[in-house]
């Protein structure tokens, strides 16, 4: 099956969002099709074209954007004056409204990847009305489980990188630890501290190529290595551990795909078979030989959108 053919989009803009915030946003495909909104992983990658290739986009009115202080959204958290305390889940929920009423869109599908399927569980729990169904992949919760995992667990597989990693912070909480390092006075401390960081994030992918490119750009470098430690320091902002498992209830009757790699990471502490039972509409799929990448279950994330725009067709929406 593949992806579909590359795409631009028919219209683009920057939203103000309040607390002197103004987040990128773009929609491609058919202005008449199906609404659906990408949300990115991180938090703080932003979103690539290749994102826009998993929808059909004949059938798709396809919204993405990019989150508080990354990608294209001013001001950029690569820049150390730029204000985290207003970078928050609430804030990214309250964002997410805030374009689709500027959109004119009424629901949407849902999408999202790592922290995107965080941010898009939470924000389906609490608008639940808003949101028609959803795609995940790369799996999250947002629960301190799957950080430990991540910041400690991890050492035992990949003991030499992280001993490197643990090396160059003096908190034993590396979340906690290189989220001060990277709010330094100092520019070589923050850039060390994004360095590590980012080498840390490379090594602990489960199999070669361990190359991600976009982390040798000295600016989304310093700004994903800020944004994500504020959020894994201080629990996502959720307010409390493992809430979104505990209110999956809220998500009855929404369909769910859920494509996940058999060799990710968050799968050490269940995460895919938790969410799974505890959100009986959504349909788990395991992918052979596939880790923390979406690329990897291409053909299966655009079987997933192709289902539901089937749906649609036939109830008869237009």
């Amino acid at each position: 099956m593949g992806l579909y053919p590359e795409i631009e989009p028919y219209e683009h803009g920057m939203l103000d969002v309040g607390d002197g915030n103004e987040i990128y946003w773009e929609t491609c495909g058919n202005p008449a099709g199906k609404p659906a909104v990408v949300l990115h992983g991180g938090p703080g990658s932003g979103v690539t074209p290749g994102y826009r290739r998993y929808f059909d986009p004949a059938a798709y009115r396809i919204v993405l954007l990019d989150q508080r202080g990354c990608g294209r959204s001013t001001p950029h958290a690569s820049e150390p004056s730029t204000d985290l305390s207003v970078n928050t889940t609430a804030h990214l929920i309250a964002d997410l409204e805030l374009l689709r009423e500027h959109l004119g869109i009424e629901r949407w599908l849902v999408w999202g990847a790592s922290w995107g399927s965080v941010l898009g569980l939470r924000y389906a729990e609490l608008y639940p009305s808003r949101v028609t169904e959803m795609v995940l992949t790369c799996l999250a919760t947002g629960s301190q489980a799957e950080v430990d995992v991540m910041t400690r667990g991890l050492g035992r597989i990949f003991p030499e990188a992280w001993q490197e990693f643990m090396d160059g912070v003096p908190d034993p909480d590396p979340a906690t630890g290189y989220a001060k390092l990277l709010a330094s006075d100092d520019p070589a401390v923050r850039e060390r501290a994004a360095r590590a960081w980012c080498d840390w994030e490379t090594a602990a992918i489960p199999a070669p190529p361990r190359s991600i490119p976009r982390y040798e750009d000295p600016d989304f470098r310093m700004a994903f290595a800020r944004i994500v430690t504020h959020y894994w320091s201080q629990g996502h902002f959720l307010g409390d551990d493992g809430v979104i498992l505990r209110e999956a209830d809220a998500l009855k009757g929404i369909p769910g795909a859920v494509i996940q790699g058999g060799l990710d990471f968050g799968n050490l502490v269940g995460t895919p078979w938790r969410l799974a039972a505890a959100w009986p509409d959504a349909e788990l799929t395991l992918v052979d030989e596939v880790g923390h990448d979406a690329s990897g279950s291409a053909d299966l994330l655009v079987a997933a959108t192709d289902r539901f725009v089937a749906g649609r067709r036939e109830a008869g929406e237009a």
